[in-house]
């Protein structure tokens, strides 16, 4: 059944990943933020009720639950920044990889924790991580006038590799210390609080508006909310019947729905060393898994 809703995760998270491209460029990073969280954290309080209640918050446990729930939505606020800025000005197809390779990163710390690792999920980051290398290599387009070297595009990988890192460490922590202590829904409840105040924050800091968007922009922002709040739901119950290692990877696998949609519907052009790279990233999330 872990291994099911680790799937579902993945499928959930790709699907608001993609739309989530479109929203960022015609509202921008920050307000594409605001709203997906916003929208993620009203649903779930509604239904609180029918999620099993709002557990160690509210039992009486004090104020670590909190206090755990207040770092991940920290963590969560971000990674998710620095990957909806990739997805702003970097390729989707590029740059969802990148940020999928998280797993390396998570079982990493896991070792570095006292895990015993095995050799294929050693070799695994390995390849993730050289996969990654490959990727961050970025394709080789011709400058503006023809006499001039061709020069390397790397736009939003920085952020991908940021949001990877905060991924890394946030899932880490959820598996290990997190969902434990606070539980499954009410740990993905206290992320969307804590990533909306931040956000806010951060808009009214920087004097950007922060109407609501109009037209087709609504709709985006409400799948967006459902499914991402949906995905973290789903992989932190995961997290409860399987290893943590085996779920993050299995949620890592949303770069591969994205990158699926985004060679359909957007025909992104991707450099054979680039595609080089996906697969090789992809191979070591598999061999991780092992």
């Amino acid at each position: 059944m872990g291994v099911l809703l680790g799937l579902l995760t993945a499928l959930t998270w790709g699907g608001a990943d993609f739309v989530a491209r479109f929203s960022t460029h015609r509202i921008g990073t920050l307000r594409t933020m605001l709203y997906m969280q916003s929208i993620g954290f009203l649903l779930l309080t509604i239904s609180m009720h029918w999620l099993g209640g709002w557990g160690h918050l509210a039992d009486g446990s004090g104020w670590r639950p909190w206090a755990w729930g207040f770092l991940a939505g920290c963590l969560n606020a971000c990674s998710t920044l620095s990957l909806y800025r990739s997805f702003e000005i970097g390729k989707m197809a590029v740059v969802a990889p990148l940020s999928a390779s998280y797993p390396a990163l998570t079982l990493l710390f896991s070792w570095l924790g006292g895990d015993r690792i095995s050799p294929a999920r050693v070799a695994g980051i390995i390849l993730a991580l050289s996969g990654v290398v490959l990727v961050a290599g970025g394709e080789h387009a011709p400058g503006e006038n023809t006499g001039q070297p061709p020069k390397t595009n790397t736009r939003g990988i920085v952020w991908a590799f940021a949001a990877s890192l905060g991924f890394g460490v946030l899932f880490w922590l959820l598996g290990i210390r997190i969902v434990p202590r606070v539980g499954a829904v009410q740990a993905v409840w206290m992320i969307r609080l804590t990533s909306t105040v931040l956000t806010a924050a951060v808009i009214l800091f920087a004097g950007q508006p922060m109407h609501l968007p109009r037209g087709g922009v609504r709709w985006m922002a409400l799948s967006m909310g459902a499914f991402d709040t949906l995905a973290f739901v789903l992989s932190n119950r995961a997290m409860l019947m399987e290893q943590v290692a085996v779920i993050s990877v299995l949620g890592s696998l949303y770069g591969a729905v994205t990158v699926g949609l985004a060679t359909i519907f957007l025909r992104e052009h991707i450099s054979r060393w680039q595609w080089a790279g996906i697969w090789i990233i992809f191979a070591g999330i598999f061999l991780i898994s092992r």
